[in-house]
């Protein structure tokens, strides 16, 4: 029986359907697993998730609906542009063009077509961005356990890589882990030993990511411990009155305590101790982690008052900060580019509109992730626990660091924001009983 042309191409197109399926999730899989091994590893998978996403909007098989961003997430869409509306026209407005300051910022705005895209896509391809998230914090607890082997504690030190400072590695490793294990609750196997090689390597993912975290001695990071310990509670239900809560408490507590006892976080405690003192004697102690901070943050609020709606510019904060130390109103070792705080550093360079764009980010995929919490599907539920945790961990992270400056955090970021709420999207449209189909599938 011979096959006509129709049915030919029809064939050809369920093919190359199927294959881009495997691609996406190859790629959702590799960002996380890559971010911390390979040099702009998670950006060259955004790029590509990107360039399909391209192919997908002129194509007549594959297209987009830009509808979505605008009638079911228009504060996700917001949030994810505001920064790119605004930096233009801040600097067009005070007259200078600084197109670097938009290089991290900028991937917020380009996963939006990445969502469209992926929201066409079976949850279980996009499921594999749990597997990624464990394989990228045993990697980083490889390297770890080869630091620590091959390394004094001289040389050591805080944990890093070559491209790499020990704050956002230990902090993305920390993320890492903790998604790591989260995502258990969505995976699904065909039998028992599967099931439990599984779970064994999601933990593993889950103690390696701790462990690179321990290593890099980031206190900053630290404080989402206690938010992601809740998330994973509620996650899996194990919080469901009044004693859990209480044990619950209880571990959290005695894990920051065993934290902060071990030899690392002792060192990290008398650090912070020793900057204490100092800081008590008078003079500020720029020379100190608490010391500089402070000052850049007392001299932000000092830029900001002076310039409150727009700020002195993004990319202006360096010069400026070097006019007050001329003044001697700072110290010259505090003299940076950055504030070393999310939140201060965009009072001082951008104002409070800059300060409203960046709570409509931190906030505008959150809402949707704290509403789909309780959906009765575990993926979309899970999913939504996970998005809390990168949300909630982008905040707390940029108390004592800026995140959204490093072009490695910011892909991963808006990655899996697209990757999580891409699976929640699929809640209205998943048969009872079938959680693992999307739209196509």
């Amino acid at each position: 029986m011979s096959v006509g042309p129709a049915e030919r191409a029809r064939v050809r197109f369920i093919d190359l359907e199927k294959t881009l399926r495997y691609l996406i999730a190859g790629l959702v899989l590799l960002a996380p697993a890559s971010t911390l091994v390979v040099r702009g590893g998670t950006g060259y998978c955004f790029f590509v998730l990107l360039a399909i996403a391209l192919f997908a909007g002129f194509s007549k098989s594959f297209r987009l609906r830009p509808a979505l961003l605008v009638k079911a997430y228009p504060l996700f869409t917001v949030g994810m542009l505001c920064f790119m509306v605004y930096l233009p026209l801040q600097q067009s407005i005070e007259g200078y063009w600084l197109p670097r300051e938009f290089d991290g910022l900028s991937r917020f705005a380009i996963a939006l077509p990445i969502f469209l895209l992926l929201v066409n896509v079976p949850i279980r391809y996009l499921k594999a961005v749990g597997w990624g998230c464990a394989i990228g914090a045993i990697g980083a607890g490889v390297w770890a356990v080869d630091s620590a082997i091959h390394m004094t504690v001289t040389e050591l030190n805080r944990l890093g890589n070559d491209f790499t400072n020990p704050i956002p590695y230990g902090n993305t490793a920390l993320l890492l882990g903790f998604l790591s294990v989260m995502t258990i609750r969505w995976d699904t196997y065909p039998n028992a030993l599967l099931r439990r090689l599984g779970i064994a390597l999601k933990v593993l993912g889950f103690v390696a990511g701790i462990y690179a975290s321990y290593l890099s001695g980031t206190r900053g990071g630290w404080l989402a411990i206690p938010l992601f310990l809740v998330l994973c509670s509620l996650n899996f239900g194990w919080v469901r009155q009044a004693r859990h809560w209480a044990t619950a408490l209880v571990i959290v507590v005695l894990a920051m305590t065993a934290l902060l006892a071990s030899p690392i976080g002792r060192e990290r405690v008398e650090a912070t101790q020793s900057d204490l003192v100092r800081l008590s004697h008078g003079g500020g102690a720029p020379d100190s982690s608490i010391g500089a901070r402070l000052q850049l943050w007392r001299a932000s609020i000092r830029l900001f008052e002076s310039h409150p709606l727009m700020g002195v510019g993004k990319g202006h904060l360096k010069p400026e900060l070097q006019m007050l130390a001329d003044a001697g109103e700072v110290s010259p070792l505090v003299v940076n580019q950055r504030a070393h705080s999310e939140f201060f550093s965009t009072i001082a360079e951008q104002g409070t509109a800059g300060v409203v764009c960046l709570l409509l980010l931190y906030f505008g995929p959150m809402v949707y992730f704290i509403r789909y919490r309780k959906s009765p599907h575990r993926d979309v539920s899970t999913a939504a626990y996970c998005g809390i945790a990168v949300s909630g961990s982008v905040i707390i992270f940029g108390l004592s660091i800026d995140v959204l400056t490093v072009v490695m955090s910011t892909v991963l970021i808006a990655l899996l924001w697209a990757v999580l709420l891409a699976i929640i999207t699929h809640d209205a449209r998943i048969p009872q009983g079938k959680p693992g189909r999307g739209p196509i599938g």
